[in-house]
């Protein structure tokens, strides 16, 4: 079963975003293992709490501008 984990920080996308990204690579790895592999694909997309993940010291947190606004 193709399995796909994607993190994000939370609140940064949408529900409608989050929807398109499943689709998307569930048909990225349909094209790699045939349409046999669509209903065993899993996607899963973590939101990470803000402050929550770092690079090189430098904790993030995500600015308001850049939350998603749910419609």
């Amino acid at each position: 079963m193709p399995f796909v984990n994607i993190k994000i920080p939370e609140a940064a996308l949408s529900r409608k975003q989050k929807e398109e990204i499943v689709h998307r690579a569930t048909d990225m790895l349909v094209d790699y293992f045939t349409e046999a592999a669509r209903p065993h694909t899993m996607v899963l997309i973590e939101e990470v709490k803000d402050g929550g993940y770092a690079r090189a010291d430098e904790v993030f947190v995500i600015p308001d501008a850049y939350r998603a606004v749910d419609a």
